[in-house]
């Protein structure tokens, strides 16, 4: 066994691997870019090294560094995570030449399923379903529409060294063939350098299943089940679970033994996913092999108890599997929300910036013990008062859960996500909370159309209905209540000035746009039991106990006898004397305030919002790339305007109606905030 490995990555994978390795006794060495000095990863590793600036192509890419890291440092293999160089072939053979040994498949197995064209026909020969196409790279646009014709519409259009949802279209008629072959194929020499397009029949009502592999070197390959991965927006994940709620016992098994078959073709050893699109009579065929540790590994991990982490490392230290196919265990059901750094609201916008605060919920079960079954697991790369740069991918933890059944995993999933403190930057948890709380989702009826169907028009925060929104008003007055019994025992308190606590107060819920509501609200102590009260809303009783402390921006309780866990904020930007309480997604400003301060408030006039609409702002944190007009410039509605770089993505910025530039507020290479001024319009 290794005594020393290297991690060849950074944020929650890195951490992930360093956790199974301390496990194992193994030392491990980190390697970091100057915007990750001060990151988790480096905290945790026995060694870090700086390979170099921020961006991933001077740092994180550059294979020289990181294998001077590794004979500087004395580890004797490499893992490379996922992402990064994970999947590159060149850097696994260069691996294995300096002697080391690297903690995945060997060059061969990547070199034979990276290539999509290539391993489409190996799993031809493998006796694997494929989707019925034309796999060889097709030379013109012309030759795509007659083929995509003999196919049959619709047609998926997809480069073959594509990945992330660049280099794909779907085809529903001869004129979309045309175009989307152009734009294919522009799209796959840009970003990956390579034009080769090939064309498959697009599945209708497409899942996306896949199956965890795990081979040694002595030609022992098993399948550890299936995750289903078909919540996906823009073609990138967003939940994942496993079992599948879709799929027979049957079609798990014949899919289990293609995928086996598969490996088996390349020789496969280490940790891999065989890919597959399965249609709504369970028809399913290939898609691709991901030659690595897959992000949503933890939901395999939960249902069989294995560490995959640490098979993968057994393995490439040379020992056999430890079990058969037939010690493989399905027991329970897991779920994986990808937490991101992203607003959700502003139509997924990265959002970067400094963690003011970052509080998980209490974790059951760990990510270096994967069998501590049926609790709750958080993998993430950052901590409280972290960074998150805009250089890397926007996701910065995995929240996942185990239950004993799917009921029970949504439930658990649905509260886990009510206690996780993020502040300072946006993440998408109200949109997680949407999606679990969906019908269809409880119900395991979608595809991997689900969210571009529901929420065709973007997310908003109609699109969380809360099942009792009174409960929020209730535990306003609840919060207002208990610091009022604070204030009123503090000593020292003037005569005739002191807090009078009352009963009877006015919880007004704040709308940006001054349209308030104003609710009356009665509150009674519940005699002799601390932090409990009895609230009235509209004549609905809430019943509330709670241990928590005022300061505590997770508040946990019991209402009506239903555990509950909900965030409360004092105080926003705008106004320091708002309550905000965030419960299932949903999340209200109020202000808690005695019943003539409600009359008076009504009476207000409403101060509305500055008139920006002249102005063309970032809608996000990120680098100022390129500004594409100057002062006295004429433009019309849709001509492009700036560009903003965040997180390995670009962001045009496009002018929403015909005008005149007056002034130019922000220079190519700024740094900007949200909301920050770029140009100004007369």
């Amino acid at each position: 066994m290794f005594t020393k490995i290297l991690i060849a990555n950074r944020g929650e994978i890195a951490c992930r691997v360093i956790a199974t390795a301390k496990k194992m006794g193994i030392a491990t060495v980190a390697v970091y870019s100057e915007a990750d000095k001060e990151a988790r990863h480096v905290q945790l590793a026995d060694e870090a090294v700086l390979l170099g600036p921020a961006p991933s192509r001077e740092s994180y890419l550059v294979a020289d560094k990181i294998i001077e890291a590794a004979k500087k440092t004395g580890a004797q293999a490499i893992h490379p995570g996922y992402g990064f160089l994970s999947e590159n072939e060149a850097f696994a053979k260069r691996v294995e030449d300096e002697g080391m040994a690297f903690i995945g498949p060997r060059h061969f197995s990547i070199a034979a399923m990276g290539d999509k064209i290539a391993s489409k026909k190996l799993a031809n020969e493998a006796k694997v379903n494929t989707i019925p196409g034309w796999n060889d790279a097709i030379e013109s646009a012309e030759r795509a529409v007659q083929i995509a014709k003999d196919i049959g519409y619709p047609v998926m259009i997809k480069a073959s060294a594509g990945g992330g949802g660049k280099g794909l279209r779907v085809a529903y008629n001869d004129k979309e063939a045309l175009e989307g072959f152009t734009a294919c194929q522009n799209e796959a020499r840009n970003s990956f350098g390579d034009d080769r397009i090939f064309i498959e029949k697009f599945v209708q009502e497409p899942r996306h299943i896949e199956i965890q592999i795990l081979g040694d070197s002595h030609g022992n390959v098993i399948y550890l089940n299936e995750r289903e991965c078909s919540i996906q927006r823009r073609h990138q994940k967003v939940i994942e679970e496993a079992p599948s709620p879709f799929i027979s016992d049957a079609t798990r098994q014949a899919m289990g033994e293609q995928a086996v078959a598969l490996a088996k073709a390349v020789k496969y050893q280490s940790a891999g996913t065989v890919e597959f699109v399965v249609g709504k009579d369970q028809d399913f065929y290939f898609l691709e092999m991901n030659t690595r540790l897959q992000v949503e590994h933890p939901v395999t991990e939960c249902i069989t108890g294995l560490d995959l982490v640490e098979l993968m490392i057994r393995v490439a230290a040379g020992e056999k599997l430890p079990l058969t196919q037939a010690d493989v265990k399905r027991d329970g059901w897991a779920i994986e929300c990808r937490i991101n750094a992203e607003d959700p609201f502003r139509n997924f916008l990265p959002s970067t910036g400094r963690l003011v605060r970052f509080s998980p919920p209490a974790q059951t079960m760990f990510q270096s013990n994967a069998e501590a079954l049926y609790g709750v697991r958080v993998d993430t790369g950052v901590q409280d008062g972290g960074e998150i740069p805009m250089f890397y991918d926007s996701m910065i933890a995995k929240l996942i859960v185990h239950g004993k059944d799917r009921t029970e995993a949504i439930g658990k999933m649905r509260e886990a996500l009510n206690g996780f403190v993020i502040r300072g930057i946006s993440s998408n948890i109200p949109f997680q909370a949407a999606l679990l709380a969906h019908p269809k989702f409880i119900a395991g009826d979608f595809n991997t159309g689900f969210i571009a169907e529901h929420y065709a028009q973007g997310f908003r925060a109609e699109d969380v209905p809360h099942s009792d929104p009174d409960f929020l008003v209730a535990l306003a007055a609840f919060v207002r209540r208990k610091s009022r019994e604070r204030a009123a025992g503090l000593s020292g308190q003037l005569p005739g000035y002191g807090v009078k606590v009352g009963h009877d107060y006015c919880v007004i819920v704040l709308d940006a746009n001054g349209q308030h509501a104003y609710r009356a609200v009665h509150v009674d102590e519940v005699v002799g039991q601390l932090g409990s009260a009895v609230v009235m809303v509209d004549g609905k009783r809430y019943a509330i106990s709670s241990p928590s402390r005022l300061n505590d921006i997770c508040v946990t309780g019991i209402c009506n006898a239903e555990p509950f866990t909900v965030q409360v904020e004092r105080g926003t930007p705008r106004n320091p004397l708002a309550l905000v309480v965030q419960h299932n997604g949903t999340r209200i400003e109020t202000m808690v305030v005695s019943t003539r301060m409600g009359e008076l408030h009504a009476l207000m006039p409403f101060k509305a919002p500055a008139d920006m609409s002249k102005y063309v702002l970032s809608p996000m944190p990120g680098l100022l790339v390129d500004v594409a007009v100057q002062p006295g410039q004429k433009v019309q509605a849709g001509e492009r305007v700036a560009v903003i770089e965040a997180m390995k993505m670009e962001n045009v910025l496009f002018a929403a109606a015909d005008g005149v530039v007056s002034k130019v507020l922000a220079a190519k290479g700024d740094s900007l905030v949200v909301d920050q001024p770029i140009v100004e319009f007369a």
